[in-house]
């Protein structure tokens, strides 16, 4: 098969064959057509973190990791899963960057970073504390505003979609997500 069929091939298959084929040959071209889609997704979540060359590195590095995780999980909506990748990702990078800069060496009681990275981003502690609040205000929201509002927010579903997803009517489900972001507000006013 010519690599010009085969490409155009990639770009009309569906995400779903896509990573079948990836599991089963291992060929990275598979990969790289079905993340190609979905780079300035992972971009965008990046910039929420870092800064425009951090944000260009997690997206290689977010790659480089994809190449293990998606044969290690049964994934059945990649855009939704990617997401999630990514943002723990970004987050775990984060937290490694908080570590290394609150290892702190003092020359003439004036300190200096032994690492000096994490100085582009001064909002990044901010940012993971917020999210880190968001989450446990998360778990303090009944059940059906929870399910609702994780949907709807953070995997993106539309009412419709949530509505299916979770069987709740197309008014409850309104009702669960204004709620729910009411209640989340209030929640996390409350760390601040």
């Amino acid at each position: 098969m010519s690599s010009f069929i085969q490409q155009n091939m990639m770009q009309e298959a569906d995400d779903a064959w896509l990573i079948g084929t990836y599991k089963t040959t291992g060929q990275l071209d598979y990969l790289a057509a079905l993340y190609q889609r979905y780079m300035n997704l992972v971009y965008g979540i990046c910039l929420k973190y870092f800064d425009e060359d951090g944000s260009k590195d997690a997206v290689m590095q977010i790659f480089e990791e994809l190449i293990g995780k998606l044969k290690q999980y049964e994934v059945q909506n990649f855009k939704s899963w990617l997401h999630v990748l990514a943002r723990n990702y970004c987050l775990m990078k984060l937290r490694a960057m908080k570590n290394k800069e609150s290892r702190q060496v003092s020359i003439d009681d004036h300190p200096v970073m032994e690492n000096e990275e994490i100085g582009h981003h001064g909002d990044g502690a901010i940012l993971e504390e917020n999210l880190r609040s968001m989450e446990k205000c998360l778990d303090t929201l009944p059940l059906e505003q929870k399910t609702s509002v994780e949907l709807f927010y953070l995997q993106e579903k539309s009412y419709r979609e949530v509505s299916v997803i979770t069987g709740y009517e197309m008014n409850k489900v309104k009702s669960y997500i204004q709620n729910g972001k009411r209640n989340l507000k209030i929640c996390m006013e409350q760390y601040v």
